[in-house]
């Protein structure tokens, strides 16, 4: 009501103009919204993204390539390229291999999306939902002895919780069976031992420690 210039004013005396101002400013609080500026590819691209953020000042706008990003992530599925999502850049391992049709849309991809915009910006959006929206934090089970997997994957895991998690509620995530033996945990990074009390940060690496 107070954004809305509306706390001194009679409810009754509310105009439809009130109304929808009000009805505005609730939705943007409870609900933000991110717009995904897609087909960033096209020569309009530009001047449509202006008149977004001309329109729409409050709101985060992100330029975005849907199909730049599922290009590349399928490149990269098929080890043709090196591509983590999100980068500004991807590595080509196995130019022999690629088409030249699959030369032209790589060049394309590198020249008008990732040196223009920076990146494809859904890896961008994705990040800002979770992490600035939801405020979420991103947490990886490691221990002092061992960040990889078998396969030699370096913390190949990671779990979503919400901000003000603690040690404890980071093993109930993983499995019950850790929370209901839970003793104590250990900040990898620290090398410190925690309490189950302790609230994570965001991309902590944390060993679970249990009576089983």
């Amino acid at each position: 009501m107070k954004k809305a210039q509306l706390k001194e004013k009679k409810l009754s005396d509310w105009s439809d103009d009130d109304i929808l101002k009000f009805a505005g400013i609730l939705r943007h609080l409870s609900k933000p919204t991110i717009i995904a500026a897609n087909k960033i590819d096209l020569p309009t691209s530009k001047k449509n993204l202006d008149i977004l953020m001309h329109r729409f000042p409050n709101h985060l706008i992100v330029p975005c390539s849907a199909e730049s990003e599922l290009a590349l992530r399928e490149a990269a599925k098929l080890e043709l390229i090196k591509y983590i999502p999100g980068d500004n850049k991807f590595d080509i391992l196995y130019a022999s291999k690629l088409s030249d049709r699959q030369h032209e849309a790589l060049k394309f991809i590198d020249q008008k999306i990732l040196k223009t915009w920076g990146d494809t910006g859904v890896q961008k959006c994705l990040n800002a939902a979770v992490l600035d929206f939801l405020k979420e934090v991103v947490i990886f089970p490691g221990g002092l002895k061992k960040l990889g997997d078998s396969k030699g994957n370096i913390l190949p895991d990671a779990f979503i919780l919400p901000q003000h998690s603690t040690a404890l509620d980071f093993a109930r995530k993983i499995h019950t069976d850790l929370a209901d033996n839970f003793v104590a945990a250990i900040d990898v990074k620290t090398r410190q031992k925690i309490s189950k009390e302790k609230e994570l940060k965001h991309l902590d690496i944390i060993e679970i420690m249990t009576s089983k």
